[in-house]
């Protein structure tokens, strides 16, 4: 990724993949919080920080928000901070390791284990052995290749020590091979969960082991687990991970963070979930008032996050304006309509994006969001639209229009309204009045 002067390297530079830990310092906008959560000194993220540094027993968060408002970018940047005060943390993308259409919770215990187990080898533990006993007796069964067999293998290629980096390099071959069989392969994927289910507690022990000897190298820091993308799953899988096995994920001895779907905070089940987590919500950034009256202070801070990544003379008069108008503070479909409007200005030989580009850029976007609800849901959006932001009683609906981004919810005071292309559509059908463009 690099700062983008030509309109050729603008769809590098808003690539939709969040900022990983050595772009903050070139790419990193500092400072939006207050535009959040209307409160300079209120940021979830510094609440999970904070938490982070000084467990208690609530050590386990979930962290909400839309998708595209920035989660991921603000947990790297706090794993940068956290790495900073000599902390590990370890990042599990569970959409690269698991599929997202069939997961459960057991799943999420092997990868944790998996993770812990990379911080200790990282940071130098010498694991006691009858910890190293109880992983491979744990998986010895249903595992084709024992723990001891793969270590003896990396230990006589490498010259690894048993002590050393071959009973890590061991472990982590089985690990490797138990993801892949989680992500592709039916039957054995049955077996681990099925070990994972009937001995968690167990399980939970070991991991217990293994996070107390890494905070003991790390002088009493503990190690820190992150489980990105569960924001994605489907409302009835969410509930299916998390609603009844809240008190086991909940229950480890060191911080876990997930993330989770926004629109399950308005499910009834979601007080329960709160007796077990501590759950944190990054809102979007708001462009627009309760009143549809522009936001500008919102408006220009996403102006800068664009000006971090590109030079804005790449954009015509009053163009990037209209793009952060029109995708209501949720900054992936922002960079979508960037890089849609820069590709048509580079095919046309142009060096900066146009208001046609723009335009055709949002009429596409908006198709997209357009396609997501039916006629029968219109009257639910337009009294939103019409000023019933704050208390809404349909939450079965509230939830189905958030997980399909056609309703976008900002904070200070919590309260939704509808993505401004959805409105733009409503105007187009004389649902609406306001002026066409």
């Amino acid at each position: 990724m690099k700062y983008a002067d030509h309109i050729s390297e603008i769809i590098n530079a808003f690539s939709p993949a969040p900022l990983q830990i050595d772009q903050m310092a070139e790419f990193y906008c500092e400072d939006t919080m207050e535009y959040r959560t209307s409160d300079r000194y209120d940021s979830p993220i510094e609440d999970i920080y904070d938490i982070c540094r000084n467990p208690g027993e609530d050590r386990a968060c979930l962290l909400l928000g839309h998708r595209g408002c920035g989660k991921s970018t603000e947990l790297n940047r706090m794993t940068e901070r956290l790495a900073g005060d000599g902390y590990y943390v370890r990042t599990v993308k569970c959409g690269v390791d698991l599929d997202l259409f069939n997961i459960v919770y057991s799943d999420l215990f092997i990868l944790m284990g998996e993770a812990l187990l990379e911080i200790a080898e990282e940071a130098g533990c010498k694991l006691e052995d009858r910890v190293i006993e109880s992983i491979e007796n744990f998986w010895r069964e249903g595992t084709e290749t024992t723990i001891s067999q793969e270590t003896e293998t990396e230990s006589t290629e490498t010259g690894a020590s048993l002590e050393t980096k071959g009973i890590f390099a061991g472990i982590l071959n089985v690990f490797a091979r138990i993801k892949t069989d989680l992500k592709f392969n039916e039957e054995i994927r049955k077996e681990y969960r099925r070990k994972i289910s009937v001995r968690s507690s167990e399980w939970i022990g070991i991991l217990g082991d293994v996070a107390e000897e890494i905070t003991r190298k790390t002088n009493g820091k503990s190690p820190i687990i992150i489980f990105e993308d569960l924001d994605k799953l489907n409302p009835e899988d969410a509930w299916k991970v998390f609603y009844h096995y809240a008190a086991v994920l909940s229950g480890m001895r060191f911080p876990v963070i997930y993330t989770f779907p926004i629109g399950l905070s308005y499910d009834v089940r979601f007080s329960a979930m709160e007796s077990y987590f501590i759950t944190k919500t990054l809102p979007m950034i708001k462009i627009a008032k309760m009143d549809d009256r522009p936001f500008e202070e919102g408006i220009h801070i996403i102006n800068q996050i664009v000006q971090k990544r590109a030079s804005l003379n790449l954009f015509e008069e009053n163009v990037l304006e209209k793009l952060i108008r029109y995708t209501g503070g949720s900054l992936r479909d922002l960079f979508h309509g960037i890089n849609s409007s820069a590709k048509r200005a580079e095919r046309r030989g142009s060096e900066t994006v146009s208001m046609e580009d723009a335009e055709r850029a949002l009429e596409e976007l908006k198709t997209s969001l357009t396609r997501r609800i039916e006629k029968k849901d219109y009257d639910f959006l337009l009294n939103i639209y019409n000023g019933n932001k704050e208390l809404i009683e349909d939450k079965e609906m509230l939830l189905k229009m958030l997980q399909a981004s056609v309703v976008l919810e900002y904070n200070g005071k919590r309260w939704h309204n509808v993505h401004p292309l959805v409105v733009k559509f409503f105007i187009e059908q004389g649902l609406i009045q306001g002026v066409r463009e």
